[in-house]
């Protein structure tokens, strides 16, 4: 992942995010419901202790945290991850931030007792070493048995299909009528591609344009589990959205006692996480660690 790049763009688009909604408002309960139910059924009603590891502006957790749970959110983007706290406080809530790249997360072993990664942030990671730091951290911080929630796009579709665009969406605002599409560009080897993400803004009598790039990697669901497995999860489940009522199919995880950790990194060794083994779960807290 070219961190700058991805920051940029979540930077610049955290102003205008809540745009890609017909009812920004309306889909953070709809989302809070359903990811609600995965931790209800998955460790009790709570509150449970919950790390939104790409929350931007704060879609998943200002919701969660409106059903009791305490959740914290943490982005790569300052910009978005600013605009979630103040959006929570703005409806009653409370939301501690912070501006944390998912591969090394800022807080303590064992912290949360659920971790969600949603909206397709995951594959923003472009190599295997990139996201096998991510799913090793995020195992870190979780408790033992505690509970991963990741959610993607239909990757497997996606790469039957390889859609050049995705259909426009409209969202009305008090200056009119704000549209948002984004165009795809594959690369050569039929897995990654870039991403230029549109928004036309009514601006009085014409429209003003603004374009975002990044680059994505159109991860399947054997792929995305093998490295899920990888990193020492297990009870590895794939939800789609018949049957989950989510928007995008969901992977729900657990994580094992902390007595198999070395036994785990050690396996990983001579896997695609080899690289960040050093990173892995049962590490000593590291100097500027979050509490939480």
């Amino acid at each position: 992942m070219s961190e700058f790049s991805v920051r940029d763009f979540y930077d610049e688009l955290a102003r205008d995010y809540h745009l890609m909604f017909r009812d920004w408002d309306a889909s953070v309960a709809y989302q809070a419901g359903v990811l609600g139910e995965f931790v209800r059924q998955g460790l009790g009603p709570g509150p449970q202790r919950v790390l939104d590891c790409s929350c931007g502006i704060g879609t998943q957790a200002i919701g969660l945290a409106s059903a009791g749970h305490r959740v914290v959110g943490s982005d790569l983007s300052p910009a978005a991850a600013a605009r979630a706290a103040a959006e929570a406080v703005a409806r009653g809530s409370r939301l501690p931030t912070a501006a944390a790249d998912m591969r090394r997360l800022p807080f303590a072993d064992g912290a949360f007792d659920a971790i969600v990664c949603a909206d397709n942030s995951l594959p923003h990671l472009l190599s295997g070493e990139d996201l096998g730091a991510a799913l090793l951290g995020m195992r870190r911080v979780l408790r033992d048995d505690g509970l991963l929630m990741v959610t993607v796009r239909d990757y497997d579709e996606a790469r039957r299909a390889r859609p050049a665009a995705t259909p426009p969406q409209v969202s009305e605002t008090n200056d009119g009528k704000v549209v948002t599409f984004q165009l795809w560009h594959w690369h050569e080897d039929g897995e990654r591609y870039d991403l230029e993400h549109f928004q036309l803004v009514p601006a009085e009598d014409t429209w003003d344009v603004r374009v975002r790039r990044t680059t994505y990697w159109a991860l399947t669901r054997s792929q995305l589990t093998e490295f899920v497995a990888g990193a020492g999860f297990t009870d590895i489940t794939w939800h789609s959205p018949e049957s989950s009522g989510y928007y995008q199919p969901v992977l729900t995880a657990r994580r094992g006692d902390r007595r198999g950790d070395r036994r785990d990194r050690s396996a990983a060794a001579g896997g695609a996480v080899a690289h960040v083994a050093r990173r892995g779960p049962g590490d000593t807290a590291r100097p500027g660690m979050i509490a939480v």
